[in-house]
C-alpha cells in the first residue's frame, strides 16, 4: 500500500531504504536510502534535523520523499529536487526541499534559487542542499552565490562527511534506543563509507596552490586582489571542517570549529581577514575544539618553510614556584616513549620573548629550560610538532593527506594525555573561628532595613 502524498505534491514517492534505480544512479539511491533513515531512526532524523533550526517532539511525524513534482510550478519543469522532508506537529506542518550531489558533482548556485523559488511558490520552508562539500555550519552555505541571494527562503547544507559523522557518533555513544533503529543506522554508516554511495571527505588543494606555493618561495608578496588567494581559502576552510569531522568519529565526541563569533557568523568576514593573515604571514591557521580538552588544537601551515605545525597552549601551574617544576609538571604528563619532533615553547611574562626546545631535550635535562629566565618563571607552553614536508607540502593531494595523518596522531600521542592546571578551592584554615571577625557593630549594620 503506497502511501499518500501530500496535497502540493503532484509526484513523489515515499524515500526507501532499498531503492528500486539504476545501478548508475548514485545520487539517487544514496538519497533515497539516507532520507529514508531520517524518518525511520529517530535520533538520526533528530540530530540532523536540529542542526537546520527543527526540533522533534513526541508528536511529531516525519516523512520522507524522493523524485518529487510539485502541483505548482510555473519555472522549468524539468526542475524536480532529488527529496522532500516534512515535519507535522498537530496542524503546523514544516517542509523542505532536497538538492543532492554526489561525487565530484558541486551544486549549482543558480539551480538552488530556482528552489527557492519552487519552495515559496508551493509554501515550503527552506530547501537542504547535501554534497561532498563541506560548511563550517549547516546554517552558513558554501556557495557564496546562495548565501548573498536576496531570497526570503534559506538554503542549508549537509555534507555527505557531516551526515556520516552524526551515525557514527549515535552508534558510537550508543545513542539509538531501538535495537531495530541501531541495526539500520550501522548499515547507513556501512553504505555511505563504501565507494559505490559517492560519498568522500575533501581530498585535494585547488591547482591555485602549486601557484601560491611558487610565488611565496621566491620572495613574491601576494597582492590583495591575487587569483590565487580566494580557492585556496575556501579549499583550507573545507579541509578544517572535514579535519574536525575525522576527529569526531575517532574521538566519539562532537570535536568543531573555533571560530571568533564574527568569522561564524559572517564567511565573508572571516575570509577578509584570513586573506590579511596569509598576506601578512604566509600561513593557514585553524583551531579545532575537542570536548574535555586541556586545550584547543593549533594548526599551521607554514608556506615559506613547507612545514605543518600542530600544537596545544597550555596554561602553566601558578601553585609551582620555578621555572623547573612547572616544565616538570607538563614533563610528567607526556607518557609517549617517542617524542621525535616535539617542541616545548616557554611562554615568559612581559616583553620577555619565548625561548623553545626539543621535547627529548628537556626530558634528559629540564633546567635547560631556565637558562637566560633564571630570574622569571613562565605562564604559558605551547606543545606541538612540526613536520616539514618538503616538496610534499606544494602537492595537492599529499599536502591534504599528511595533514589528516599528522593532526590525528598529535592529538592520540600527545593532546589527549593532557590535563589542564586547575586552581585548586580555597580551604578552611586551621584554628579559624568565623565568629572571631563578626563584631556587635557589624551584626547590627547588618540588620538594618530587615524586619523580623
Amino acid at each position: 500500500m503506497s502511501e499518500q502524498l501530500p496535497e502540493y505534491l503532484k509526484q513523489g514517492e515515499a524515500a526507501r531504504l532499498f531503492p528500486v534505480l539504476s545501478t548508475t544512479s548514485k545520487e539517487g539511491r544514496t538519497t533515497s536510502i539516507v532520507l529514508a533513515c531520517v524518518s525511520k531512526v529517530e535520533e538520526f532524523g533528530s540530530e540532523l534535523l536540529s542542526s537546520v533550526g527543527q526540533k522533534l517532539g513526541k508528536r511529531t511525524k516525519v516523512a520522507t520523499y524522493t523524485e518529487v513534482c510539485f502541483e505548482k510550478q510555473s519555472g522549468s519543469v524539468n526542475d524536480r529536487p532529488d527529496g522532500l522532508i516534512t515535519l507535522k506537529t498537530g496542524s503546523r506542518e514544516w517542509v523542505a526541499l532536497i538538492e543532492a550531489k554526489v561525487g565530484n558533482n558541486d551544486l549549482d548556485a543558480s539551480q538552488l534559487e530556482r528552489y527557492r523559488a519552487l519552495a515559496k511558490e508551493n509554501g515550503a520552508d527552506c530547501v537542504i542542499s547535501i554534497s561532498n562539500q563541506f560548511a563550517t555550519s549547516p546554517m552558513v552555505h558554501p556557495l557564496d552565490d546562495v548565501r548573498k541571494s536576496r531570497s526570503k527562503i534559506p538554503v542549508y547544507h549537509w555534507s555527505w562527511m557531516h551526515i556520516l559523522t552524526i551515525a557514527d557518533l549515535l552508534l558510537s555513544s550508543e545513542g539509538v534506543a531501538d535495537t531495530d533503529q541501531k541495526i539500520l543506522l550501522n548499515e547507513l554508516r556501512r553504505f555511505l563509507t563504501h565507494e559505490s554511495a559517492g560519498v568522500k571527505g575533501f581530498d585535494r588543494m585547488p591547482r591555485e596552490w602549486a601557484e601560491l606555493n611558487k610565488l611565496v618561495s621566491s620572495g613574491g608578496s601576494i597582492p590583495a586582489r591575487s587569483p590565487l588567494v580566494l580557492p585556496v581559502l575556501q579549499a583550507w576552510h573545507q579541509e578544517t571542517r572535514d579535519l574536525s569531522l575525522i576527529l569526531s568519529r575517532m574521538t566519539g565526541a562532537n570535536v568543531s570549529e573555533r571560530l571568533p563569533r564574527k568569522h561564524a557568523a559572517d564567511p565573508a568576514n572571516r575570509q577578509k581577514d584570513e586573506l590579511q593573515d596569509l598576506r601578512d604571514a604566509h600561513c593557514l591557521k585553524c583551531s579545532l575544539s575537542v570536548p574535555d580538552a586541556a586545550a584547543t588544537i593549533d594548526v599551521v601551515a607554514d608556506i615559506p618553510r613547507r612545514s605543518i605545525d600542530v600544537g596545544m597552549t597550555l596554561r602553566a601551574p601558578e601553585d609551582k614556584k620555578t621555572t623547573k617544576a612547572r616544565v616538570n609538571w607538563l614533563l610528567r604528563q607526556v607518557k609517549a616513549e617517542s617524542v621525535d619532533g616535539l617542541f616545548l615553547r616557554l611562554l615568559w611574562p612581559g616583553a620577555s620573548e619565548a625561548t623553545q626546545h626539543a621535547f627529548q631535550d628537556l626530558r634528559n635535562d629540564p633546567d635547560l629550560a631556565s637558562e637566560g629566565k633564571e630570574h622569571l618563571v613562565p605562564h604559558g607552553f605551547h606543545l606541538f610538532v612540526s613536520e616539514r614536508l618538503g616538496a610534499k607540502f606544494t602537492q595537492q593531494t599529499n599536502f591534504i593527506a599528511e595533514l589528516e595523518v599528522l593532526v590525528p596522531k598529535f592529538y592520540g600521542d600527545f593532546g589527549s594525555n593532557i590535563s589542564a592546571w586547575q586552581r585548586k578551592a580555597p580551604q578552611i584554615k586551621q584554628g579559624r573561628d568565623d565568629s572571631e571577625d563578626v563584631s556587635t557593630e557589624a551584626l547590627e549594620e547588618d540588620s538594618e532595613g530587615f524586619e523580623p
